[in-house]
């Protein structure tokens, strides 16, 4: 205290004006816009996300309003009971399934549709809107048009005769997941191409033009020009169909029927709905959704890894 009342005023308030700017920025306004958006987070996410790791090491239960009970803490017992049943084990295998159909597809088919509509081709407009209308459009709606086409007696299977599976797609066990893989793929497809059609605009017209002068065909350019071009939206888009992976609920909880038939297509979200809010068993259910974030913060942890090794 003495060495610091030592110090000039000019020092001591250059140390103030440091440590100020170390806490608020260089722009401290920037907090006054960015608090709302914090709040918004802190409300809607992290108190949440807090409530859950807590429920899920205590004996936690739903009552009427103002009944007080004791929730004792247990621990790693929820985490063990989640770990030990087999429905559970179940529904991120069929998560895994997904993710390998669904992932790829997304990838190569956005990819591939991007660079075609960003080509000048008659009618660029109207395709891109046909592209992007299923993703803006209500999922009950699409799942409605999804469970005609895809019916023991729908259009599918009417195309496809003889060669249809019994029982059909949905009700099917081979199929009901690989269905809700493609019938995912479909309605998210217009997202996927507009980031990659924004990507598209930033690279060089000059690195096509040169590729074609060299003799290159429509495959090579594709590989030694677009892909390199759009590396970085490519890790953004399979990280965002992880994520929509991961968080799988309306799908089968829609076209399956809560994850049917037999529980192959239930994914974890739906047996987290199921088990704490259908079943009033929340400790558990707590515990299945800390597991699910712990599992995606991993996957995208590695992809961030492995991209920055490549580059």
């Amino acid at each position: 205290m003495k060495l610091e009342a030592e110090l000039p005023l000019s020092a001591r308030e250059s140390r103030v004006t440091r440590l100020a700017r170390a806490v608020l920025g260089r722009q401290p306004i920037g907090l006054a816009f960015g608090a709302p958006y914090a709040l918004f987070i802190a409300v809607l996410f992290a108190y949440p996300l807090g409530l859950a790791v807590w429920m899920s090491f205590h004996r936690y239960f739903f009552t009427a309003p103002g009944v007080s009970v004791a929730r004792p803490f247990v621990g790693l017992a929820n985490y063990r009971a989640v770990f030990a049943d087999p429905e559970v084990l179940r529904s991120f295998l069929n998560i895994l399934i997904f993710l390998v159909i669904n992932v790829p597809l997304t990838v190569g088919l956005s990819l591939l549709l991007a660079t075609a509509l960003n080509a000048a081709i008659p009618f660029r407009a109207f395709f891109r809107a046909c592209f992007y209308v299923p993703y803006v459009t209500a999922s009950v709606a699409m799942v409605a048009v999804w469970l005609f086409m895809f019916s023991s007696g729908g259009v599918v299977n009417s195309v496809l005769g003889p060669l249809e599976p019994v029982p059909s797609w949905l009700v099917n066990q081979n199929w009901a997941m690989p269905s809700i893989a493609i019938y995912v793929t479909w309605k998210q497809l217009g997202f996927f191409i507009l980031l990659y059609l924004a990507a598209l605009q930033n690279v060089p017209k000059e690195l096509y033009e040169a590729a074609s002068m060299d003799g290159a065909s429509w495959w090579h350019r594709l590989r030694s020009v677009t892909i390199p071009g759009v590396r970085s939206v490519t890790t953004l888009i399979t990280l965002l169909a992880i994520i929509v992976g991961a968080n799988l609920f309306t799908e089968p909880y829609l076209l399956t029927a809560g994850g049917g038939p037999n529980g192959k297509s239930a994914s974890p979200v739906l047996l987290m709905y199921q088990t704490g809010i259908e079943q009033n068993h929340p400790d558990f259910a707590s515990a299945l959704g800390i597991i699910l974030v712990i599992g995606v913060l991993l996957i995208v942890g590695v992809q961030r890894l492995l991209q920055r090794n490549q580059t």
